[in-house]
């Protein structure tokens, strides 16, 4: 289901970058929002009540520490949806969901989401496999986020997206973030950062193209 994140306007193409089709959503009620740079989805400590699937641009989930720190926790781009693990349970939002560009969310309320699951095993399915990869994978990046060593905690996030590309070749997928938010999603300092990453280029781990980030 999940492939490479490429600007196209096939629509077989967009069909697969999303987690559930945007026809099957639409039929169920869902409507289309536009976000501007830094408008807000979400805040922490909110109650969960819509599915939101992005359609185009993307969106950061963020935390503050107690020293007023940015932590971003993940970036999501086109087709991923958002914190809908919190749907199936009695929790609130523990981040705060903030588009990082001109951003369109599709958004269905917890109801019709839930019908859809129950009126479509096949998506249900799909959705589960969907989450247990992502959890999966996201169990090793923050194992690896514990490392003292830039370089384990770099490749631990450039891999957790990646995981997500059906195209798993060398080099075949495009970072979709800048070397602060690499900061801030690995808790290191993107001077830190920005060396790594030239040091892994030289290793070969990965290629710079254009400022572009290639894994």
């Amino acid at each position: 289901m999940w492939i490479q994140y490429y600007r196209k306007a096939d629509l077989t193409l967009k069909k697969e970058l999303m987690l559930i089709e945007e026809e099957i959503l639409l039929s169920y009620g869902a409507s289309i929002e536009d976000l501007n740079t830094s408008d807000t989805i979400f805040n922490e400590g909110d109650t969960p009540r819509k599915f939101y699937q992005i359609r185009k641009g993307r969106i950061k989930l963020n935390h503050y520490d107690e020293e007023g720190k940015e932590l971003i926790l993940a970036v999501l781009h086109e087709g991923f949806s958002v914190c809908e693990l919190l749907l199936f349970i009695d929790k609130k939002y523990p981040v705060n969901a903030i588009a990082i560009e001109p951003t369109e969310i599709i958004t269905l309320p917890k109801e019709s989401f839930t019908r859809i699951l129950d009126e479509s095993p096949e998506i249900s399915r799909d959705i589960n496999t969907f989450l247990s990869k992502r959890l999966y994978f996201k169990y090793i990046m923050l194992r690896n986020n514990t490392s003292l060593h830039p370089a384990v905690r770099i490749k631990g996030a450039l891999e957790y997206h990646k995981s997500f590309s059906n195209d798993q070749g060398k080099f075949s997928f495009e970072v979709p973030f800048t070397r602060r938010e690499l900061a801030a999603i690995t808790g290191l300092r993107t001077e830190t950062v920005v060396r790594t990453i030239k040091k892994l280029e030289k290793e070969q781990y990965l290629k710079i193209i254009e400022r572009k980030i290639y894994v």
